[in-house]
Order: C-alpha cells, then structure tokens, then sequence
C-alpha cells in the first residue's frame, strides 16, 4: 500500500488525530467518502460515454460507407 508499512500508518494516524481531534474525525471520514462516491461516479459517467462514442463511431462509417457504393 504505497510501500507505507504498518508503523508509518499507525504514525500518520496519531498525527491526524492530534491535529485535528477526536471529534473532528468522523467529520473528515464522512467527508472523504463522499468525495471518493462523487468521484467513482463521475469516473464511471466517464467510461460510459467513452464506451457508447467509441460503439457509436463504427456504426457511422459503416452507413456512410454504403451509401457511397
């Protein structure tokens, strides 16, 4: 995990909880996992309408193609 091993994490751990409090944690977590959720979703918008222009663009060339001929 990012070549972090367990006592570097448990380090980086006490340090955000004194910096921001044992009530403020929660806060930060909730915050964070929503960040994460909006970002899944735009990812996955993302890879979707690449995947229908990417389908979208043969389909196009083919019918275009025989009306030529």
């Amino acid at each position: 995990m990012f070549g972090l091993g367990g006592q570097e994490l448990i380090l980086i751990l006490l340090i955000i909880l004194l910096l921001f409090g044992a009530k403020k944690l929660p806060e930060l977590a909730r915050g964070l996992g929503k960040g994460m959720k909006e970002f899944k979703k735009a990812q996955t918008e993302i890879e979707e309408e690449f995947s229908k222009a990417a389908d979208e663009t043969p389909k196009k060339e083919k019918s275009s193609s025989s009306n030529q001929a």
